[in-house]
């Protein structure tokens, strides 16, 4: 009898394991309650921990936090590094990511994108004063920049006598450029923005040249579901449409932040 009741309980197990496989991310989310997104905990305004209260803040942690309440369920936030984003989501630890990744087509055979909810595009960080005015003029010398991210391989292109540094994250590229070791800091230059201000004497550094390259953010989300896909889509262009986007926007990129930016393109609406 107990070796009956064994198998009984491991058929169980696989068929609750194969329907929800089936149900797919989204009902999987609302079945566990709650959205687990991988996001940045260094790139202001992005995502940072908040020295007064010790939360992770930022203009990404709003978008999907309004992700999470419109589907009813609460956040977890999993900070995760532009090395480690993708293969925490196609292992599964995260639902979704939302930490500044470009949309790129050689990562659409990894993980799937949500529609463009932030528009940048590459530039430089460098000292001010300086003779680096462009990527041009990095040739024969070192610029740091972040593994796993768009903006090493742009810049090999842009500049190819240039040898690019590469560390975890982005604040430690910008110690590197303090300290002497690299002669520029290349990134989208929203990311260079937030490291700018982050230092206590902002006026020290310069963002120069023109982009070295477009940068459409879009929300990692695994592939092959269309339907958590669409509801993110959907979701996006709400927030967008209320104007729920132009206030969070605003909140960190508008004329009263040190990181303005102006908010010069539209986010794709279906009919």
């Amino acid at each position: 009898m107990r070796k009956w009741t064994g198998i009984f309980a491991a058929l169980m197990a696989l068929m609750f394991a194969v329907s929800t496989a089936q149900a797919g991310k989204l009902e999987d989310i609302k079945a566990k309650g709650k959205l687990v997104a991988g996001i940045k905990d260094s790139q202001q305004p992005f995502g940072f921990v908040d020295e007064k209260t010790k939360d992770i803040v930022g203009f990404e942690i709003d978008i999907v936090k309004y992700i999470a309440d419109q589907m009813g369920v609460k956040l977890e936030l999993k900070p995760v590094t532009s090395a480690t984003r993708i293969p925490l989501l196609t292992q599964g630890e995260v639902d979704i990511v939302a930490a500044t990744m470009t949309h790129q087509k050689q990562r659409e055979s990894q993980v799937d994108f949500s529609i463009t909810y932030f528009m940048t595009g590459q530039r430089l960080l460098v000292k001010k004063g300086g003779d680096i005015k462009s990527a041009k003029d990095l040739a024969g010398k070192k610029v740091g920049s972040a593994k796993g991210s768009t903006s090493e391989q742009n810049m090999k292109k842009a500049e190819p006598d240039c040898t690019v540094v590469s560390f975890e994250t982005y604040p430690e590229a910008f110690l590197a450029l303090k300290q002497g070791k690299v002669e520029a800091v290349t990134t989208d230059e929203a990311i260079l923005v937030g490291i700018k201000y982050s230092d206590d004497n902002p006026d020290n550094w310069d963002i120069v040249g023109d982009y070295i390259s477009a940068e459409p953010y879009g929300l990692g989300v695994v592939q092959n579901d269309s339907k958590f896909r669409n509801y993110v889509n959907q979701t996006l262009m709400k927030m967008w449409e209320t104007g729920e986007y132009q206030k969070v926007y605003a909140k960190w990129f508008g004329k009263d932040t040190k990181n303005y930016i102006p908010l010069t393109w539209k986010m794709e609406l279906w009919p």
